[in-house]
């Protein structure tokens, strides 16, 4: 087990692709925080890993509150005294819908911008003294493919996700010296739930499929062994990056 003994908090954890970290990182062996402004699903899945005999506790979670992200800080280290892995999973993206960028009104973009950017921010505020103290941490960040395909019609997601790789790029600089590794990775269309299939028509699946070196959909579980490795000793030397999990749709 490759993260015995490891605290993990993965933020978003009770739905979708975060569910697949949380459950993959706990697995390996981590004590899992599952955070969520979705409390409900949130404790499903810290339930669901407790009865397949692993360690979890579910924590609300609101990425735009500083508060909230500081209290979910110190639920970690009330429940297992330290805090090792921060997976910077939560973001809007499936409630938005394709909108021109002239349609796009000023609140949407800001509440984007809070969530996808901010949020990440706050959570890493949060954790980065429990961090410091241990004298090591791994702050994985998650952006997005759109990134590198430009994805027209959210152009306020493509646009919070660049910033993704900006912010941890530069987080990276800040925190060397502190032992804390900071890398993101750029997930493709990942079809988590089946209504995420209804957002594009067979076709454009189809389309998508082709586009990629492997030719089939994408799954949570295509991109939680890249995670399991940022939150492992074995990317000790590595900050700083933006690892595409895409099945080869873009090559960098």
């Amino acid at each position: 087990m490759r993260l015995k003994d490891k605290v993990a908090i993965v933020t978003g954890g009770g739905v979708g692709i975060g569910k697949a970290y949380a459950q993959g990182l706990a697995k390996e062996g981590a004590k899992v925080i599952v955070a969520d402004i979705q409390d409900g699903e949130a404790k499903k899945v810290a339930a669901e890993i407790k009865s397949a005999g692993g360690e979890a506790t579910a924590v609300y979670l609101d990425v735009t509150s500083m508060e909230k992200a500081n209290v979910m800080a110190q639920a970690a280290l009330d429940a297992y005294g330290q805090i090792d892995i921060l997976v910077n999973n939560a973001g809007l993206y499936s409630a938005l819908k394709k909108k021109n960028f002239m349609e796009l009104d000023g609140d949407e973009w800001d509440r984007v911008m809070s969530v996808n950017v901010k949020g990440l921010w706050h959570c890493v505020k949060a954790v980065y003294p429990a961090m410091k103290r241990r004298g090591k941490g791994k702050i994985i960040n998650i952006s997005s493919g759109t990134v590198l395909g430009g994805s027209p019609y959210f152009l306020h997601y493509v646009s919070s996700k660049g910033a993704v790789i900006g912010f941890t790029r530069a987080l990276a600089r800040e925190i060397g010296d502190d032992n804390i590794c900071v890398n993101a990775i750029m997930p493709g269309l990942t079809i988590s739930s089946p209504n995420q299939e209804g957002v594009m028509t067979p076709e454009q699946l189809a389309d998508r499929r082709k586009r990629r070196a492997f030719h089939r959909d994408q799954y949570p579980a295509d991109l939680v062994g890249t995670v399991i490795f940022l939150a492992s000793d074995d990317s000790d030397f590595m900050t700083g990056q933006s690892i595409s999990v895409d099945g080869g749709m873009n090559m960098h």
